[in-house]
């Protein structure tokens, strides 16, 4: 059924016990799977086989940053964005917020060199995803858009998941590692690419692909910028031809922010053009591309910003069409629970229909979501 969408958050968080959803694991692997209790000072401590013992630092994203302190550690079932589904959409409700993008909990990106028999980690990921699109989603499932986790532990595992989350009817995926299970591209990903084209699936990376050590040239294009990991998963994507093989890939880097991208994008053409031919091209027999890096790299990939003026006033550059708002909660520099004032602040005398697509318009294109006439004015925050 259609929904009239006024904000979309493309940048939420599950920071939440994984007693929430570790019953969802097959009982034979769920004594693997992490845990979570909670300690003498209120605190929650998440246990994981051959990890120390996992505290949260506390998000209270109400808590202004001037009081902020990185000795203090969380509750996860108290505190904002930690709590039950109906939690959630309530505080959507008092940030003015319609939908939420949802990426996993933290535990679930080094989960590998934790769980290393493969087996039980795949059985703990698809618990998450399961739990996620039958249980959490299921609560609000036009505003609670969860992206279900690709495991790291091979393509075989990552193209079967992924059909499996496509059946469970997430509204996308986001990628720990590239398909392959690594830090950098191999051939064997087109694989992956090609199932993600033949069910529609979006594709999204939370703040870059790390451990991306394998490739020089992307590594050395991007040193200077912040975003790091982002301008090194694209780059990677692209001077490895993934967009080259297939013209209809996007890729959505979450909490990216965008006004440093004009800046790196002419530093790739310029180094590109001095470097590719007689170094990379050389060194792994890599085709030149049919147009150039930044041209490849605009055409196939959506940003998310959070309170980013900067790269607000540089989106021609970028592209108001590939530009997605979200609200980073819990975390700390979330605008959670005045949204409305950030981005009216950081939109300031942007167009009505450029704010719209930066709000709504592309998030719900890229995520395909069913969009009705919008319902007016954005959405002013109701209490809790």
């Amino acid at each position: 059924m259609a929904r009239a969408y006024n904000v979309i958050s493309g940048d939420g968080h599950l920071v939440i016990s994984p007693e929430q959803w570790r019953h969802r694991v097959d009982a034979k692997y769920r004594d693997r799977a992490p845990r979570a209790f909670e300690l003498p000072d209120g605190s929650t401590a998440i246990l994981l086989e051959n990890t120390p013992l996992i505290k949260r630092t506390a998000h209270e994203p109400h808590v202004p940053p001037e009081q902020w302190r990185l000795d203090e550690y969380t509750n996860l079932d108290k505190t904002p964005g930690g709590g039950t589904a109906e939690q959630r959409v309530r505080e959507m409700d008092q940030d003015g917020v319609d939908a939420e993008i949802l990426f996993p909990p933290g535990e679930l990106w080094g989960l590998e060199r934790a769980v290393q028999d493969r087996d039980a980690y795949l059985a703990i990921i698809q618990g998450y995803n399961t739990w996620l699109a039958e249980e959490y989603c299921a609560t609000a499932p036009d505003r609670l858009l969860g992206m279900g986790a690709i495991p790291k532990s091979g393509i075989e595992d990552a193209v079967a998941e992924m059909q499996r989350i496509a059946k469970l009817g997430l509204k996308g995926v986001v990628l720990m590692s590239y398909p392959n299970g690594k830090g950098w591209p191999a051939a064997e990903d087109d694989r992956f690419w090609a199932a993600v084209l033949d069910h529609n699936m979006p594709v999204a990376t939370h703040e870059g692909i790390r451990n991306e050590s394998g490739d020089r040239l992307a590594n050395r294009f991007s040193v200077p910028v912040g975003r790091r990991s982002h301008a090194v998963t694209a780059l990677n994507l692209t001077v490895h031809g993934v967009f080259e093989r297939f013209p209809d890939l996007q890729v959505y880097y979450a909490e990216t922010d965008t006004g440093w991208i004009p800046y790196w994008l002419g530093r790739v053409d310029n180094m590109y053009r001095k470097g590719y031919n007689f170094e990379y091209e050389a060194q792994d027999n890599l085709k030149p591309l049919s147009r150039s890096a930044s041209e490849t790299i605009l055409a196939h990939s959506l940003w998310g910003i959070t309170d980013d003026i900067q790269g607000v006033e540089s989106r021609y550059k970028v592209g108001v069409e590939h530009i997605v708002w979200g609200s980073d909660f819990p975390h700390k520099p979330t605008s959670w629970p005045n949204s409305r004032e950030v981005f009216d602040r950081v939109l300031g005398d942007v167009p009505a229909d450029e704010r719209y697509q930066i709000l709504v318009g592309n998030a719900a294109r890229f995520f395909h979501l069913d969009v009705a006439a919008s319902a007016g004015e954005t959405r002013v925050p109701q209490p809790v």
